[in-house]
């Protein structure tokens, strides 16, 4: 079978279109340019957007924005913690919103020494509170509305800012909780979410 000539020149161009499309879709769809860089491109290409999120996203879109302020948020936490007294610190955990908060502060945070970080977010609801009595708990990533309904005591000690964080991410308070108006047996079952 022979190919008509037109056909045979045809497979080059549309490749090469397919090539040049990829690379200018490619840093908004990947994290492959600095950061300062990647804001300008994605401006630049204000006609290609790609949504990541059902949520608003703030200069960067999720996957880039979480790769920011983690060692931030874990230093802000061990401020907060270490401003504690000996003895209150001896009664305190750690409670944060979502389960990349809880995890980036137990790893940024392990050198200091801070104790355990719970959440009720997805595989950390399973592990439980642990040896967390509530008595003190710094909290980080929930509405103090919420922390009012379950503690007596809730006063805010930081925050965190980020300026490349996801919108809810960024002008965290946080607070140290006393008090509790439950044991955390009792609450810890209504912490539970997985989304």
């Amino acid at each position: 079978m022979t190919m008509k000539p037109g056909l045979y020149f045809r497979r080059p161009v549309y490749l090469i279109i397919i090539l040049l499309s990829g690379l200018l879709i490619a840093p908004i769809a990947a994290p492959l340019l600095p950061v300062d860089k990647f804001i300008a491109y994605s401006q630049f290409q204000q006609g290609i957007e790609v949504k990541h999120e059902r949520i608003r996203e703030g200069m960067l879109p999720q996957f880039f924005a979480d790769r920011f302020g983690w060692e931030n948020m874990a230093t802000q936490v061990v401020k907060v913690y270490q401003s504690l007294s000996p003895e209150d610190q001896a009664k305190t955990c750690i409670f944060t919103g979502n389960y990349g908060e809880a995890g980036a502060i137990a790893f940024f945070g392990k050198q200091y020494g801070i104790p355990p970080v719970i959440r009720g977010h997805g595989q950390y609801y399973y592990w439980g509170p642990g040896e967390c009595t509530g008595e003190i708990v710094i909290v980080v990533g929930v509405r103090e509305h919420d922390l009012k309904n379950t503690f007596n005591i809730v006063e805010q000690k930081g925050l965190i800012v980020n300026e490349y964080a996801m919108p809810y991410e960024s002008n965290l308070p946080i607070f140290v909780c006393r008090a509790p108006k439950a044991s955390l047996k009792d609450v810890w079952k209504k912490v539970a979410h997985f989304d």
